[in-house]
This record gives structure tokens, sequence and C-alpha cells, in this order.
């Protein structure tokens, strides 16, 4: 994978694909350094109320119980 941050001069940019990349399919994105939210808290089960269905957190829950007890247990 190759990564570089670059402040462009102008509207056009010339990129140089590596050797290894030639004939493959490859993924070429882009944003503002700026627009990235690199300080945002871990997510916790509050966060997503009212967005799962109470089935779904229902069992949500359950998995994470079981998963809890199975750790401690060193399964």
């Amino acid at each position: 994978m190759e990564r570089t941050i670059i402040t462009p001069k102008k509207t056009h940019i010339r990129l140089d694909i590596p050797e290894k990349y030639v004939g493959k399919k490859i993924e070429i994105t882009y944003s503002e350094v700026d627009e990235i939210d690199r300080t945002s808290k871990k997510k916790t089960m509050a966060d997503f109320w009212g967005i799962l269905s109470d089935e779904t957190a229902n069992e949500l829950h359950a998995h994470v119980d079981k998963s809890r007890s199975e750790w401690e247990r060193g399964i």
C-alpha cells in the first residue's frame, strides 16, 4: 500500500503508479486532512440507542454476555 499527504499547488496532480500495481484494480481517494476526525472517542453500546431494534439489541447483548462468560472460563 502506498500513502502520502500532499498540498497541491493547482487542480491537476501527476500520479506515478508503482510497477507492482500495473494491471491491477487500485483505489484512489482524496480528502482534506482536516476533514478526517482522528480524535473520535470509542463507541459504547449507549451510542447505538435508538438505532438498533430492541430485538437486535437484546441479541447483541446476549452475545456479548456469552463471549464474556466464555472468556472468563478460558474457553
